[in-house]
C-alpha cells in the first residue's frame, strides 16, 4: 500500500518494527525535551537501534519529526471521533471537543500541545513538518466551523464568529494547560464556550 496516497501531503514512511521503536523513542524525547534538543544519536540509543537503521528507515531527522507529528494528529482525531459521534446535539458536540481535549491532555499532554510546542521550534514553511502543524490547526478551525454551522444553520456570519471564538478558547486552554498558569483551563474554556452557544441560539 502506498505510504503517502495524498500527493499534497508530506511524505510518510512504512513502519517496520525497528522504525516503530525509533519513532516511539523519538516521540517521547521530542515531547519531553523539544525537537531541537534531541539528536539522532540519542534517538537511536533510546530505541536500541543503530544510526544506520534509523537513517535507512527515515532518511533524516526531519522525516522522524514528520512521522511524530502526523501520528500525534492521527491519534488525536481517532480519540476525538467517538466523542463527537456520541454527542446528541450540535451544542453537545461543541462541548465534547473541550471534554476530549481535557481528557487527552490529562493522559498524554502534561507539557501542552505538541503542535504548538513544535511550531515554537519550526517556523520555516519549507520544513516538511510545518504543513502538518498548520494543517492540524486548520483542521480544528474547520471542525469548529462545521459544528457552529450545525448549531446556527440560518446565521452563517454568527456561526463563523462562533467558530473563531471557539478556536481561540480551545487553543488558549491548550497553551494554559501546558504552562500550568490557570486551574482547570479546559473546564473554564468549556464554560465560556457553552455560554456563547446558549447566548447565540437565544438571540
Amino acid at each position: 500500500m502506498d505510504a503517502n496516497p495524498d500527493p499534497g501531503a508530506p511524505r510518510r514512511v512504512p513502519m517496520t518494527p525497528g522504525a516503530r521503536r525509533a519513532l516511539d523513542a523519538a516521540a517521547a524525547l521530542f515531547y519531553e525535551r523539544g525537537i531541537h534538543a534531541v539528536g539522532v544519536d540519542l534517538i537511536a540509543a533510546e530505541a536500541g537501534v543503530t544510526k544506520k537503521t534509523l537513517y535507512d528507515r527515515f532518511g533524516s531527522k526531519e522525516q522522524i519529526v514528520v512521522e511524530y507529528l502526523a501520528e500525534r494528529d492521527e491519534r488525536w482525531r481517532e480519540f476525538l471521533a467517538p466523542r463527537l459521534d456520541g454527542a446528541a446535539t450540535p451544542r453537545e458536540r461543541i462541548l465534547a471537543v473541550f471534554d476530549a481535549s481535557r481528557d487527552w491532555s490529562a493522559a498524554h499532554g502534561a507539557r501542552g500541545c505538541s503542535m504548538v510546542n513544535a511550531h515554537a521550534e519550526i517556523d520555516d514553511p519549507a520544513h516538511p513538518a510545518y504543513a502538518i502543524i498548520t494543517g492540524q490547526k486548520a483542521w480544528m478551525l474547520d471542525l469548529f466551523a462545521d459544528l457552529a454551522r450545525a448549531l446556527l444553520p440560518r446565521a452563517p456570519r454568527r456561526a463563523r464568529r462562533l467558530a473563531e471564538a471557539l478556536m481561540l478558547l480551545h487553543e488558549g486552554a491548550l497553551v494554559a494547560h501546558g504552562l500550568g498558569i490557570l486551574p482547570d483551563p479546559f473546564g473554564r474554556a468549556r464554560t465560556e464556550a457553552e455560554e456563547k452557544c446558549v447566548a447565540l441560539t437565544k438571540s
